[in-house]
């Protein structure tokens, strides 16, 4: 990931949840605020309900995916918390990347094609 660090600290998540802006998909829920750095850190949570560990590793690994491979239309200076909803577990990858990737463009971190840079 070219402009993005891992966000691990629990009250960085905690600060995220309460004053940050949301959105929610059937898949993915968002969560995302300034941060004021050149970076974006980027933080995955996928509860216990979307399945035993190996689902849950393969559910935050396509979400990584997905956020890596269109990391270049983002816009930095971004904390986000993409949220694993139970029905993540069973969706097929395009469903969860056309629902992460409308969230992130609804809260403006994510720039379409054609649009002007953030």
């Amino acid at each position: 990931m070219k402009h993005t660090v891992s966000l691990k600290e629990n009250h960085l998540f905690r600060r995220l949840y309460s004053k940050g802006k949301s959105a929610a998909a059937p898949t993915v829920a968002v969560y995302v605020r300034p941060n004021r750095l050149a970076k974006s850190r980027l933080g995955v949570t996928v509860g216990t309900k979307v399945g035993k560990a190996v689902r849950r590793n393969r559910v935050r690994r396509r979400i990584r995916e997905i956020y890596r491979v269109h990391e270049n239309r983002m816009c930095s200076g971004f904390d986000m918390v993409v949220v694993a909803r139970v029905r993540s577990a069973h969706a097929p990858y395009a469903e969860i990347e056309r629902d992460l990737l409308r969230l992130l463009d609804k809260l403006g971190v994510y720039q379409k094609k054609g649009e002007g840079h953030c």
